[in-house]
């Protein structure tokens, strides 16, 4: 069975998520001091994308930060990984909307939560020091 935008505003109510929908665009908000996570149905697919920050533009602390987000993504990550879209750090995940469960987008919102938690404290300090 196909699944819907309002299958997915369930999922998020089901799992006591924060948001706001805006005709299929979520804004997520969580602990004070992240930023807000933004999920998108656009089928067949669910996109789900947070913006880190911008890339560091001195030479050294970019090479640190971007070889600490190729790390994360081999060892912290299974369902979002870290990339880069105009000089911002991005962590994005997509899934299949047509076989979507709330297992599935809970798994994926943990793995953002997670990062957000620990990865973007020690990405901001690697960016500065």
């Amino acid at each position: 069975m196909s699944r819907t935008v309002e299958d997915v505003e369930r999922y998020l109510a089901q799992l006591d998520r924060t948001f706001e929908n805006d005709g299929g665009t979520f804004l997520l908000t969580g602990r004070e001091g992240t930023p807000p996570i933004a999920l998108r149905v656009d089928p067949p697919v669910v996109a789900v994308r947070v913006a880190i920050g911008p890339v560091p533009s001195d030479e050294a602390h970019q090479l640190r930060v971007l070889r600490r987000l190729l790390e994360y993504n081999a060892t912290d990550l299974l369902h979002a990984s870290y990339g880069i879209e105009d000089r911002t750090i991005v962590l994005s995940a997509g899934l299949v909307l047509d076989n979507l469960d709330a297992n599935e987008l809970e798994a994926t919102l943990a793995d953002i939560d997670l990062a957000l938690a620990r990865h973007v404290p020690t990405l901001h300090d690697m960016a500065l020091h």
